[in-house]
């Protein structure tokens, strides 16, 4: 028998001050995953640690989570959470600090456990010592509902996406308070990793009628919302209406995967560190016009909006939000000719190896992405 499973978060609590409901857990020890300053800086992550004391909670801060985590970083988090010991595992920030605290979870549960067997899916049980809260600081990666986590070897140079059924946390807190601090730059690339995440999961060939209605209504809200939300950062009604996108967004990836524009994305960003968000935006258009040719659910995608070409429109958005047409006229990482070329046959490689691919809608090769690749940095016409 051949069946499939719909999983999210037990509870997804939502609306300005969410983070209040931190003081109503249960336990006696937390840690707080967490990034760079700015968690700290717009005060959210003393807030998020009063809530939690005033559970009566002992509170372990772990922070410094690189953009791209390591295995090392990992690693080393979740040594500590096993000295400590908590019951609670709560993740605040970006996708990275997310996704570092799902890695960080399982080397506390199971320190003997090999990344390399983690990177082969072959996933330890957990749930035994802790479970986790995600509370996300862009609306983006979707990391807070999914079951998905990227970490990144450094010595290898390679993204890894992780999937493992427990990593969908308990708890996804969503409070439209934290993203309105980011600036245009961030929202824009996040705001455009949402719609990849919307549009690839809704011709993933894993895609059904439990994960199409998410990911159609939010391909629908990031049309609707992102630019608001990046001309005018403390729009609060635009700032709401994308962090739901990226959580709905995230209910149908989680389910129906993903395809070649994360593939992708995963090894350029590896090697480079091409923001992912950034990646996504700039090659989503190009693997349209190339995945359309196997896949008739665009034209369903362009008959609910009352488009005539959805990879044209988003071509458009990537405009209006300050997001380049090429890898190569990158503003915010500057990747050179020689650099790319370099590269581009063990990238190709690579990103064909990639989890992502399996669900792509169309069948395709390492000699495909490596053309793909090619008409993203240089602006091409994607004809094959």
């Amino acid at each position: 028998m051949t069946y499939t499973t719909f999983s999210v978060p037990n509870t997804i609590v939502h609306g300005e001050n969410a983070l209040e409901y931190l003081s109503t857990l249960k336990g006696k020890k937390a840690v707080l995953v967490t990034g760079g300053s700015s968690m700290k800086r717009f005060g959210f992550l003393d807030e998020a640690k009063e809530q939690l004391e005033k559970a009566g909670m002992e509170v372990l801060i772990i922070d410094g989570v690189e953009p791209d985590p390591s295995v090392k970083t990992c690693l080393a988090g979740g040594a500590k959470m096993a000295e400590f010991e908590p019951e609670w595992i709560i993740a605040i920030g970006g996708g990275s600090a997310m996704d570092a605290a799902k890695a960080m979870w399982v080397f506390y549960e199971h320190p003997e456990w090999d990344f390399e067997r983690l990177a082969n899916f072959d996933n330890p049980p957990l749930k035994n010592k802790a479970r986790m809260i995600c509370i996300p600081s862009t609306s983006g990666t979707a990391s807070e509902i999914t079951a998905f986590s990227v970490i990144t070897d450094t010595e290898k140079e390679i993204k890894y996406p992780l999937v493992h059924p427990d990593f969908v946390p308990e708890v996804a807190l969503l409070d439209m308070r934290i993203p309105a601090t980011m600036p245009p730059k961030i929202t824009a690339a996040t705001g455009m990793d949402v719609m990849t995440h919307a549009v690839e999961a809704f011709v993933s060939t894993a895609s059904d009628d439990f994960t199409d209605p998410y990911a159609i209504r939010a391909i629908q809200l990031v049309f609707g919302y992102l630019k608001a939300a990046y001309d005018k950062g403390d729009d609060m009604v635009a700032r709401e209406k994308m962090h739901i996108a990226s959580c709905i967004a995230g209910m149908a990836f989680t389910n129906a995967s993903l395809g070649i524009v994360h593939s992708m994305a995963h090894k350029i960003g590896g090697i480079f560190h091409l923001t992912h968000g950034e990646a996504n935006a700039i090659m989503l258009p190009y693997i349209i016009d190339y995945n359309r040719k196997a896949c008739d659910k665009y034209d369903e995608i362009e008959r609910i909006l009352g488009v005539d070409d959805i990879a044209e429109e988003i071509r458009k958005l990537n405009a209006a939000v300050g997001i380049t047409a090429t890898i190569k006229d990158g503003k915010n990482t500057i990747i050179e000719e020689k650099d790319f070329l370099e590269v581009l046959d063990k990238m190709s490689e690579n990103a064909f190896k990639d989890a992502c691919t399996l669900t792509n809608p169309r069948q395709t090769s390492p000699a495909d992405i490596k053309k793909i690749y090619h008409a993203a940095y240089y602006g091409e016409k994607v004809d094959f």
